[in-house]
């Protein structure tokens, strides 16, 4: 856990969220400002603070992620969505703990 990320804090319960997901890998919520109908994040509960910084070790737990993301998809009945992970400043990252975004799709 890192002591400043958001994100580690509200794995910790430190920060309230709406989870809809949680096991031993993983945490899935609702964004606190959705782009989107449906906005959820999905999150490793170890702190991987973006994508290059990811080790062999951590395989499992992104898999996981994108089962999770495919699991949210059908409960919230979704037929479309899109999946982004954000990579480094410049790409777009703003909270240095790698997040999955599943965003709904326009109707």
């Amino acid at each position: 856990m890192e002591d400043s990320c958001i994100f580690c804090k509200i794995i910790a319960g430190e920060i309230p969220s709406k989870k809809e997901y949680e096991d031993d890998l993983c945490l899935a919520f609702h964004d606190i400002n959705p782009r989107a109908e449906t906005h959820l994040l999905i999150i490793p509960k170890k702190h991987i603070a973006t994508v290059k910084d990811m080790e062999d070790k951590d395989e499992p737990a992104m898999g996981r992620m994108l089962k999770v993301a495919r699991d949210l998809g059908k409960k919230f009945g979704l037929e479309n969505y899109k999946l982004q992970i954000s990579v480094g400043k410049l790409g777009g990252q703003e909270v240095f703990h790698i997040h999955l975004h599943l965003l709904s799709a326009p109707n």
